[in-house]
């Protein structure tokens, strides 16, 4: 499996031919976006930072578009996502499982916990991404970290927009984590194996957009 980051909540997930996108940032965003050919589409909320899952229709593929809370077949793989209260609306946190390994993404999560008979049907998580950039409608730093340690994932993923300055929300996070600084990697390549003695281990990822 390889992983890499975008920007915002953006994140492409690979394993073999098979592509999953989260939550590709629309071309109406102010943001910048990125164009990558995917099946499936997986969009936690109505908003252009958010939907873009036109950008994931490239060269020969056309993503299957999953936009809501509910449980999904697409070819071989099972998707659930779970509503969370989001400013009157809500916002979809995903999991699947991809080659052994159970993925957990929260999208643009605001709220300051998870509801309680959420946390109890994740499950298990290997692979956690969490929100930690600045904005008023993105869940604050330490609580984005105590949502991490409570769903014990075995390694974190946290989505930032390159604001990695001391005085930035991803700073905040990595400090209450307690971890040491690294170096950003381009991406992550992961076997099931290589989450053997991992309990929420961190690992930073440097946005592919730059």
């Amino acid at each position: 499996m390889i992983i890499t980051y975008y920007a915002k909540a953006c994140v492409k997930v690979q394993q073999g031919d098979t592509v999953i996108g989260f939550n590709p940032i629309s071309k109406d965003s102010k943001e910048k976006y990125a164009r990558f050919g995917a099946n499936i589409a997986l969009i936690s909320r109505n908003a252009p930072a958010f939907n873009g899952a036109e950008n994931l229709s490239y060269a020969d593929k056309l993503p299957f578009v999953v936009n809501g809370p509910g449980e999904y077949e697409v070819g071989g793989i099972f998707i659930k996502g779970y509503a969370v209260p989001h400013e009157g609306v809500y916002n979809t946190v995903y999991t699947l499982r991809l080659d052994e390994i159970n993925l957990c993404h929260l999208g643009g999560l605001s709220a300051a916990s998870l509801p309680p008979e959420v946390v109890e049907a994740l499950g298990e998580i290997d692979v956690l991404f969490v929100p930690v950039w600045k904005g008023d409608d993105i869940v604050a730093p330490l609580d984005a970290h105590k949502i991490a340690n409570n769903l014990e994932p075995k390694i974190i993923i946290p989505m930032h927009n390159g604001d990695m300055g001391k005085d930035s929300a991803f700073a905040v996070f990595m400090k209450e984590s307690g971890e040491d600084a690294q170096e950003p990697a381009e991406k992550l390549t992961l076997k099931r194996k290589d989450l053997e003695g991992k309990e929420a281990s961190v690992v930073l990822l440097s946005t592919a957009l730059g």
